[in-house]
């Protein structure tokens, strides 16, 4: 009998030692199963939590794949390290990359952002992270299947908590579904060596996300946590009626009643409501259309695009990143624009600032526009 006792002790010692007490227990999952949860069953960013990152300035991204996320981060500037890993599954004993495919450890394929502040703020980062990943799908990302690339954003301290809510508001009002994992980080393994810096090491491998965009990120000026959207009832206050109704409920003023449509005058045009730059002078032509008419923006990133079913029409609306303040439509095929894209715009969802004032107002920065 008392060699039975500590027979089932041994083992019970055996077993804790292969999943460390104290860390979080996940139920098993059969790889690619989707749930038939809401997407606001995915938010658990008010869950009370020991965070397990000493580091303020560091956030934890599920987007997919793990070398394409890796890749993208390391291609911004301002990122001090992106590493390849295993978040918020069973326990260490399981992270690593065969058992974790098998899809029965909660583990998602994850990347340790370690950014300076005072080059990249973590609504860039954030931004940039949403702009790659499909938000509407689970457990999936590009040709990918399976739990483990589910997306996921996890952070580890208040200022961070307070600033993933912000921004995942803004994208969960963007899309009709909404299946990123909002919360904190539960636990972290770094993955085998051999996944670090894989595109890198491997130019040619695979990834979902396109390479294109990498070099897109990585040539960024504007930074959208420099413009953050006000509070409601700042807003209110702020605009008037007629910028309330065209920005905050998605109306359209009257053909040739803006104040921009004709003025041609060398500045750019900022979020009325943010401030964030949007177009550029050298960017806008005469379409005839009474409205504000651009080309393109000063950054495509800093612009959100979006299927616009209403008024019996399929039209793409276009927003602001940083504020999603509703500006007008973007078109193709017109004959008039010098690439046949016309962004039509609303005047009362803009700001002009003057090219002698931008850098008095915070805008030197974007100078170079207008350099030959």
């Amino acid at each position: 009998m008392y060699r039975s006792v500590l027979a089932l002790l041994f083992a019970s010692v055996l077993l804790l030692s292969g999943c460390a007490v104290g860390q979080q227990t996940v139920p098993k999952e059969k790889s690619g199963q989707e749930t038939n949860m809401d997407g606001a069953a995915f938010d658990r960013s008010d869950e009370e939590i020991t965070y397990m990152d000493t580091k303020d300035n560091v956030i934890y991204l599920a987007g997919g794949c793990f070398w394409g996320m890796e890749q993208l981060m390391q291609s911004i500037p301002g990122v001090i390290d992106a590493e390849s890993g295993y978040a918020n599954g069973t326990c260490e004993a399981d992270a690593d990359y065969k058992t974790v495919c098998k899809g029965e450890t909660g583990f998602r394929e994850t990347v340790r952002v370690e950014y300076d502040p005072e080059q990249v703020s973590l609504d860039a980062l954030l931004l940039a992270y949403f702009y790659v990943i499909d938000p509407t799908v689970q457990n999936r990302q590009g040709n990918d299947r399976g739990s483990q690339y589910q997306t996921g954003v996890y952070f580890t301290n208040e200022s961070a908590r307070e600033t993933v809510k912000r921004i995942a508001e803004i994208e969960r009002g963007r899309s009709e579904k909404f299946f990123v994992e909002i919360g904190p980080l539960k636990n972290y393994y770094p993955a085998e060596e051999y996944h670090q810096n894989y595109l890198e090491k491997n130019p040619n491998g695979y990834c979902h996300i396109p390479r294109a965009e990498m070099e897109l990120f990585s040539r960024l000026r504007i930074d959208p946590g420099d413009y953050q959207k006000p509070a409601a009832e700042s807003i209110r206050d702020k605009l008037t009626a007629e910028q309330y109704r065209v920005t905050q409920e998605s109306g359209t003023e009257r053909a040739f009643t803006g104040e921009f449509w004709d003025k041609f005058e060398k500045g750019i045009y900022v979020d009325v409501v943010t401030g964030e730059p949007l177009f550029s002078s050298t960017d806008k032509y005469e379409s005839g259309c009474g409205w504000p008419a651009f080309t393109k923006p000063i950054e495509g990133p800093a612009v959100v695009e979006k299927e616009d079913l209403s008024h019996g029409m399929r039209r793409t609306e276009v927003r602001s990143r940083a504020g999603d303040s509703h500006l007008g439509h973007v078109f193709t095929g017109d004959p008039e624009s010098p690439n046949g894209v016309r962004y039509c715009i609303n005047s009362a969802a803009l700001r002009f600032v003057p090219y002698e004032k931008m850098e008095a107002e915070g805008y030197g920065y974007l100078l170079h526009l207008f350099e030959k």
